[in-house]
């Protein structure tokens, strides 16, 4: 018999089988949490309003939402670690029925590393970069652990430790000689199951993982997520995933909660929101992700951003957005309420099938509204997908020798393929926009060499797009380094729209200047590469200036009309030219960086993870906007990112490399649909959901 479904205060429950024993109770209950910012001119802006909360021993519960929503203060409020200039301002947080947020601050500071702890997105905040990875773990363990508090004597606790410490190491898939090591000399998977061992050092009731998996490549997104998921099985432990990609979020978590400049617009069972989401939020944010089976016209984007604090006005924070906003969704404030269950055939009683009684929208035109991800307008241009999964083309697991990863060698599989030392026909006969050839760079360290980039044959064809793809520390960070100048290489020969480097030496003044006007890169935090104290008509006035001394353009009667053009050209308004980087959005921030770098009107843009840590619908925005001025202006791109779903909509060809080599190479539909080296199939068979 199906259970039934009550509607209790707070968030609605499945309740309980007759005889059965009860839910145990929450490890983390937020209620009502309100968070200020307290630096206004105009007094308190609310930041987060009225956020509720609830993760059960063993459970995982995903936190998403683009960037301001508030998911990190969130959390932050819990663990006592809020930002200067922010406080809360109402509500409670308890756990495990002590509440937190009255705690002094020397006991808030006692439970942290002990009973919460956080893990965040860029291990290297979290680990010392002169401490050894060991004795950072061995700073959290708690002393009061068996195999340490037997220990009698300097030399055995020392002992003692050193053998907690490899089984911690172990415990996250480490060999114990990476205690030896510092966190510059391992990759950033490795850095980030380090950051992972620390962070559960002091046996934690709950884990807070803050954007762990995002600098990462499939696979090893996938293998910190199947860490992090099994640890905390074994535990017992809650877990607490914060993400803004969706794909992660529905494939790791029990339940995911969508957060909207500062509010739950829905929450529930992660099999419903992915299939079913029913507030016009979440479902613009799953239209948005680009599919790694299609490649569509255009993405579906959510236009506009996120409104700051003291800006919400007092409907529904989305109504400004929202394609479905009516009168009432501007003048009430939202609400959550429950979401009627499945019907019976697909899922049982309504409301009793895969948690249902939990699912939650703050949407008032639910019941009129209906699928929301029906008739998208998303239009596919490409090849239909594969009919086979990644993972089962060519091969069954342990069908043909592999190597200690267990990547297999390349198969040569059925249809014609160029061979990958050899270069791809460039369009019209024309000069490529890149040409490497035997390209080879060791970087050499007291902790040994490592080989970067090994005999690398890659070639971007003028007026086209090739994706460089592959794990992180594969090399493809080093190969667009030495495509724009930024990194010398020990030999072979790299030519960049017919302009040749020289191996083993840097770039030359002279030849850097020439070589800026053929080719430009936009990194993944343009924040860095923008000067804040410089506005941005002045950044893209000296780019202007660059263009006519070095790329022989003709000086310009209006630069500021130039400037404008620019900033129109990537969607922005022309008084943006008198703003600085700071008071930009991270999306923003990213259309100024991509202006500057067309301003040379190179021949060929570098795009080293371009849009790897903008959310989902900002990235959305800037692959259509990338698209058209590709398209538009003519020139070729070297597209690097380990998102192999934006690979299938930006790419023409796509590239492999797998430990410094490039181990595939091909029209982007054939590598993503028919692969062939093992590891090109093991990356797709990563891709969650």
């Amino acid at each position: 018999m199906a259970a039934a479904v009550t509607a209790p205060r707070g968030p609605a429950r499945v309740a309980a089988e007759p005889g059965s024993a009860p839910p145990a109770p929450p490890l983390l209950e937020v209620d009502g949490l309100r968070v200020v910012a307290t630096g206004g001119q105009d007094g308190p802006a609310v930041v987060l309003d009225g956020f509720s909360l609830r993760v059960g021993p063993g459970e995982c519960v995903g936190l998403v939402g683009e960037s301001g929503s508030g998911k990190s203060l969130a959390v932050r409020a819990v663990t006592g670690l809020l930002p200067e200039g922010t406080a809360t301002d109402g509500g409670s947080a308890r756990l495990s029925g002590q509440d937190v947020l009255g705690l002094p601050e020397r006991d808030r500071h006692a439970l942290r590393g002990r009973r919460v702890t956080l893990l965040l997105q860029d291990p290297f905040t979290m680990l010392h970069p002169q401490l050894t990875c060991g004795s950072q773990i061995a700073d959290g363990l708690r002393p009061e652990l068996p195999a340490l508090a037997a220990a009698r004597g300097r030399r055995a606790r020392r002992g003692a430790a050193r053998a907690e410490v490899a089984r911690r190491l172990a415990e996250v898939g480490l060999e114990a000689s990476v205690a030896e090591r510092y966190p510059h000399e391992l990759s950033g998977g490795m850095r980030q199951r380090v950051a992972a061992a620390a962070a559960l050092a002091g046996d934690p009731e709950l884990l807070i993982a803050d954007e762990p998996t995002t600098a990462l490549d499939a696979a090893s997104q996938r293998a910190v997520l199947d860490l992090l998921r099994s640890l905390q099985r074994e535990r017992g432990m809650g877990l607490v995933l914060i993400t803004h990609d969706l794909r992660v979020a529905f494939s790791a978590c029990d339940r995911v909660y969508v957060l909207y400049a500062g509010t739950v617009l829905e929450q529930g069972p992660s099999a419903l929101l992915a299939t079913r989401p029913r507030h016009p939020y979440t479902a613009g944010l799953l239209l948005s992700e680009p599919s790694v089976r299609v490649r569509y016209a255009s993405l579906p984007t959510v236009e506009g951003f996120v409104p700051p604090p003291g800006r919400r006005g007092t409907g529904c924070p989305f109504a400004a957005r929202c394609a479905h906003a009516a009168d009432v969704c501007r003048t009430e404030p939202p609400r959550l309420s429950p979401v009627d269950g499945p019907p019976a055939a697909e899922g049982g009683e309504k409301g009793a099938a895969d948690g249902a009684g939990e699912w939650l929208t703050a949407c008032v035109r639910v019941h009129e509204l209906g699928d929301l991800t029906a008739g998208s307008g998303r239009r596919a241009v490409a090849d239909a997908p594969a009919a086979t999964p990644p993972e089962r083309q060519g091969h069954s697991e342990g069908a043909a020798p592999h190597g200690p990863d267990g990547i297999g060698p390349t198969d040569p599989g059925p249809g014609p393929r160029p061979a990958v030392g050899a270069h791809p026909a460039v369009p019209d006969g024309g000069r490529p926009a890149l040409r490497m050839t035997g390209v080879h760079r060791t970087f050499r360290s007291a902790a040994g060499d490592r080989v970067a980039a090994r005999d690398v044959d890659l070639t971007v064809p003028a007026g086209r797009v090739t994706a460089l793809v592959g794990e992180s520390g594969s090399g493809k960070t080093t190969l667009a380094r030495i495509a724009v100048g930024l990194e010398t290489f020990d030999s072979g020969r790299v030519e960049i729209g017919g302009v040749p480097l020289a191996a083993g030496r840097r770039v030359a003044r002279a030849e850097r200047a020439r070589l800026a006007s053929r080719v430009q890169i936009v990194f993944q935090d343009p924040y860095s590469s923008l000067s804040p104290l410089r506005t941005v008509g002045a950044t893209l006035t000296e780019a202007l200036d660059a263009a006519v001394r070095v790329g022989g353009r003709e000086r310009l009667d209006d630069t500021e009309a130039e400037v404008g053009r620019l900033l129109g050209q990537v969607g922005l308004p022309a008084h943006y030219a008198a703003r600085r980087p700071a008071a930009l959005s991270g999306g923003e921030r990213q259309r100024v960086a991509l202006a500057r770098a067309l301003a040379v009107r190179p021949d060929l843009l570098v795009c080293d993870e371009a849009v790897a840590a903008l959310d989902v619908s900002v990235q959305a925005q800037l692959l259509n906007l990338l698209g058209e001025l590709q398209r538009a202006e003519g020139f070729a791109v070297l597209f690097i990112t380990h998102d192999l779903g934006v690979v299938r909509q930006i790419a023409d060809e796509v590239a492999v490399m797998y430990r410094g080599e490039l181990v595939e190479r091909g029209p982007a539909a054939d590598v993503l649909d028919r692969p062939r080296h093992g590891w090109t199939r093991r990356m797709l068979a990563a891709v969650p959901g």
